[in-house]
């Protein structure tokens, strides 16, 4: 990585922009950054760190802190731009911080949100933007660099204090300087893994003995007195012996539970034996008790026959005089009817007279027929009388039909009139909608000329921005396939390079005893040389060199693809120009125009469209003049005829009522007169009627009257009357056949209980005493279900006990995979954690890992130490424990004037400056070979150089010198006045009342 220029504007110090030169003071390759105490050189170096990662260093990133100079005037936003090369490319990062302006509109401020840029230079396109997204840069330039932040403040900007604090500080704060610098996290995630996996197979395991132990509860409450015998189980979830103590108290609770069944068996058996006899018992006292109550029962049942037998005799008598009336049942039911009929007829009678006339009530049944004929003679002459007021009537009604024509047509004279009175206007407006159509036909016509084009547009110019999209991802393809060949090359010459490091190995691999070396041609072989660690061989590089070119190739088709996707960009740029060439519209704005095109050919595609509508309203409008016309004339044509054809009807009315008055006498109409007759001679039908029916029903009555008497007489009664008291329906009947049915079945039933024996000799017997031996059998049957019950808890407890203990052992059985896995997890947890008894110096993991790199570190800073000190000093690692401290991260000096070893808190004030000076340079080149081996090739050393004599800061600049080997420039930020006379080439920071300022001192 390699600086180039630096532009800084209202930052830190700065209230101007200040451009620092980083090409021409790296010519020299060793140049000092100076300036009095408080001028801005770190803030120098801030903007460096700032335009890379966006944060100054942690120490001068405080909380609330603005980065923004209180020199700069207020309309000058502070902005930090920093070119350079990594990676191979060029690039230009721009950032600004979140900080206030003042608003465009009105007075105050508002709050300038944070921006970043991104350009890349290309030969070919010269500068370009690559991105203005914070995190797409950020990322970019992490992996580029290779490092985070805190390790490129380490390496690149090297500050002594910090590595001055690292030599006297104690494992513990290194640990965490080297944490941050090399990320180990991923060893103290391995270690925070293997406790939490740790945690977790002993959560499983306790978890699995508390399942074991609520089981002993259970088979405890199951094994009830049982398991009080047994010893408790003292062990704990987690701890070792608590499976084995579960079973073994389980088994003992099964064999106890099972002697405890044995003996209820044998309790039941008893009281089964006892229970039959007591039910024995009682059967037979609840048969005495019986019989001798049956025995009862009938005596009681028969003395209450003999009660009830005046009440059979009585019931058999009446049964059968009501047979006997049941002959004469039909005579009485036809008695009945003829006087029904006779009552009736006599009403009807009644009811027709009281509608005759008062001299009419009396007469005979011919007289009133005659009346009846004479009344209907009168009705047939009124049939012509009635036609002729039916003429009338329709005479009316055609009158009242001919006032509505005549109302009709005047009503549509003076509609044709006020219609007709507005036609030329009406005229005049449909023929100038047929006009407009048509203009609107035309317009139609241009538009869609115009849309066609707008739309073909609209759609290269969406074809446009998804190829610009495609674009960005073809070059990010394109970058991405460009690292992974560069990444793919540099490892197949690493590769090839250890191989040939160890090609020796490789021929001695070839030799054979006896034959010449293919190298020195010696036919001895006797020290052949064998592969190291980490050799290379052939199919390795080939395999490295394959993937190389598959790279390459990928880069290639990148590219290619790159190109096709700029081609078609360009074609669709090209089309979504149009005509106009000289701009290029957006999406947003070719839409607009294709919807106002839209719109505008809609309309008049609709006003077109009603051409013809218009042209039919014209003729149909026309066609209506024509028909109004004919209309009104044909009105007054009407009119005359309705003149005459009223003047006719008026005199054939007139006629027709003369005849109408003379038929209807005193009646309001001759269908009034006509009505009148049909109801009286309907009257006089129904009264002669009557009197026929009357004198028929009288006949019928007097004849069965007689046909009732002689029934009486042969059934037996001395009168119709005492026959039709004696009758008895169904029901009644039915019932008293029932009491003496009853009566004879209850005498039968009687006389067959009396007949058996056992009953009699039952009786004789003492009284039974069944509640007595119901105690008795209700004492053992109480006793069996006691046992039974017993011995039903007990066949359950033992059940459950096996069931339960079945189950102990199947969660025992799956215990033992986790409990092995627990200790295993367990013993590499304590192992990484430093707990464990095998971890002989209790290192944790992290611990171990930083302990290698920072003996890489003390290994790296050796080579540059000795030179600074002329071969005393030598820096090594020490992983001793120091009190009750852990092992790993400690770091001794080696005095070789003494031969002694000693702790670096020792060291003077100069030696600890060239100690941590080589402990930085060292730790930088460690850093950089962990990143990935990218090269720096600028460096920034800061002070310390004030506590070194003559001598030493020769030799530390030599030191220095020796760092701009392959091109490697070496800034040094300092304020000792005897480095600007040994380092021609500077960058001095003035400090002024304005801000500081920059100023290149070149050689």
């Amino acid at each position: 990585m390699r600086l180039h220029r630096l532009s800084i504007t209202a930052f830190g110090p700065f209230g101007a922009t200040q451009e620092v030169d980083f090409d021409a003071l790296s010519s020299a390759g060793l140049f000092l950054l100076h300036g009095p105490t408080g001028a801005g050189k770190t803030s120098v170096l801030d903007a460096v760190c700032f335009a890379l990662y966006g944060a100054v260093p942690g120490a001068r990133q405080s909380p609330g802190a603005s980065l923004r100079s209180d020199h700069a005037p207020v309309d000058l936003p502070t902005e930090v731009q920093l070119e350079l090369t990594v990676g191979g490319r060029r690039l230009e990062v721009t950032r600004s911080p979140a900080q206030p302006r003042p608003k465009k509109r009105g007075d105050g401020f508002t709050m300038e949100k944070a921006q970043s840029r991104l350009r890349g230079y290309d030969p070919e396109r010269g500068w370009h933007a690559l991105s203005k997204s914070h995190q797409e840069i950020g990322e970019e330039l992490t992996q580029l660099i290779g490092m985070s932040r805190d390790q490129f403040c380490q390496v690149v900007l090297l500050p002594q204090g910090d590595f001055a604090r690292f030599l006297r500080s104690d494992a513990e704060a290194r640990g965490k300087l080297l944490g941050r610098l090399f990320d180990t996290r991923r060893f103290a995630a391995v270690e925070e893994r293997l406790a939490e996996l740790r945690r977790g197979a002993e959560a499983r395991v306790t978890a699995a003995d508390e399942r074991i132990l609520a089981l002993a509860q259970r088979i405890a409450q199951a094994a009830g007195p049982a398991g009080a015998e047994a010893t408790p189980i003292a062990a704990r979830p987690g701890e070792p012996g608590l499976a084995e103590a579960v079973l073994e108290w389980a088994a003992i609770a099964r064999s106890t539970a099972r002697e405890r069944l044995g003996i209820a068996h044998r309790v039941v058996a008893w009281a089964e034996g006892r229970q039959r006899e007591a039910r024995h018992a009682l059967d037979a006292v609840r048969e005495l008790a019986r019989l001798q109550q049956r025995y009862e029962e009938t005596r009681l049942r028969s003395a209450a026959l003999e009660e009830r037998r005046p009440e059979h005799d009585r019931c058999q008598k009446e049964l059968e005089r009501a047979r006997k009336a049941d002959r004469v049942a039909p005579a009485l039911e036809l008695r009945e009817e003829a006087e029904r009929a006779y009552r009736a007829a006599s009403d009807g009678l009644g009811r027709a007279r009281a509608l005759l006339s008062p001299e009419l009530r009396d007469v005979g049944a011919d007289r009133l027929a005659e009346l009846e004929r004479k009344f209907q003679q009168e009705l047939y002459a009124l049939d012509a009388a009635r036609e002729s007021e039916e003429r009338s009537a329709r005479i009316d009604g055609e009158r009242v039909r001919l006032n509505r024509e005549a109302q009709a047509d005047d009503e549509l004279i003076r509609e044709a009139d006020a219609w007709l009175a507005d036609w030329d206007t009406t005229r005049a407006a449909l023929k100038g909608r047929v006009d407009a159509s048509q203009e609107a036909a035309t317009r139609a016509e241009q538009l869609a000329g115009l849309l066609a084009p707008a739309r073909r547009r609209l759609d290269a110019a969406g074809r446009r921005d998804a190829l610009a999209t495609d674009v960005q991802q073809a070059e990010e393809r394109l970058t991405g396939a460009r690292e992974q060949e560069l990444d793919a090359r540099k490892s197949w010459l690493d590769l090839r390079e250890r191989r040939l490091r160890g090609i020796a190995a490789e021929l001695a691999a070839g030799l054979v005893a006896g034959e010449p070396c293919t190298v020195c041609g010696s036919a001895d072989h006797p020290i052949p040389a064998s592969p190291g660690d980490g050799h290379v061989d052939r199919a390795t590089e080939e395999r490295a060199l394959a993937a190389q070119q598959s790279a390459e190739e990928a880069r290639a088709r990148a590219e290619q693809q790159l190109g096709l996707v700029r081609e078609r960009h360009a074609a669709a740029e090209t089309e979504a120009r149009g005509d106009d060439a000289s701009a290029s519209s957006t999406v947003a704005e070719l839409g607009e125009l294709v919807d106002r095109l839209t719109g505008e050919h809609a309309e008049a595609h609709r006003l077109a469209a009603a051409t013809n509508p218009a042209r039919e309203a014209l003729t149909a409008a026309e066609r209506e003049h024509t028909e109004r016309l004919e209309q009104r004339q044909e009105a007054h044509g009407r009119m005359s005829a309705r003149t005459a054809a009223r003047e006719a009807l008026d005199g054939e009315q007139a006629r027709l009522e003369e005849q109408i008055a003379a038929a209807r006498g005193e009646s309001p109409s001759v269908a009034a007169h006509a009505e009148r007759l049909t109801r009286r001679v309907a009257r006089l039908a129904d009264a002669a009627e009557a009197v026929r029916t009357e004198q028929d029903a009288a006949q019928r009555r007097k004849e069965a009257d007689d046909r009732l008497s002689d029934a009486a007489f042969r059934a037996g009664f001395d009168t119709p009357e005492a026959a039709a008291a004696t009758l008895l329906d169904a029901a009644a009947q039915r019932d008293l056949q029932h009491r003496i049915d009853t009566w004879q079945a209850e005498a039968a039933a009687v006389a067959d209980r009396r007949a058996e024996r056992d009953a009699r000799e039952a009786a004789e017997q003492p009284a039974a005493q069944p509640s007595a031996a119901q105690g008795e059998f209700e004492a053992a049957e109480w006793l069996l279900r006691e046992a039974s019950s017993a011995l039903a808890a007990a066949d359950e407890r033992c059940g459950e006990l096996t069931r339960l203990s079945r189950q102990a052992a199947d969660e025992v059985r799956r215990l033992g995979p986790v409990r092995q896995e627990y200790e295993r997890i367990a013993r590499l947890a304590g192992l990484a954690a430093g707990t464990s008894a095998d971890n002989e110096r209790k290192m944790r993991l992290e611990a171990y890992v930083l302990a290698a790199r920072l003996e890489q570190v003390a290994a790296a800073a050796t080579a540059r130490l000795q030179r600074m000190s002329s071969g005393r000093y030598t820096l090594v690692h020490s992983d001793a424990r120091t009190g009750g401290r852990r092992a790993g991260l400690g770091l001794h000096v080696v005095d070789a004037w003494t031969g002694s070893e000693r702790d670096t808190a020792t060291l003077s004030g100069g030696e600890t400056f060239f100690a941590s000076l080589a402990l930085a340079l060292g730790l930088a080149d460690v850093v950089t070979e962990e990143a990935g081996g990218v090269r720096l090739d600028t460096l920034f050393i800061d002070e310390g150089f004030g506590s070194l004599d003559d001598q030493t800061l020769d030799e530390v600049l030599d030191v220095l010198d020796s760092l701009r080997e392959r091109d490697r420039s070496v800034g040094i930020v300092s304020h000792v006045a005897d480095l600007r006379r040994r380092i021609p080439v500077r960058l001095e920071v003035v400090k002024e009342r304005q801000g500081s300022s920059v100023r290149h001192r070149l050689a």
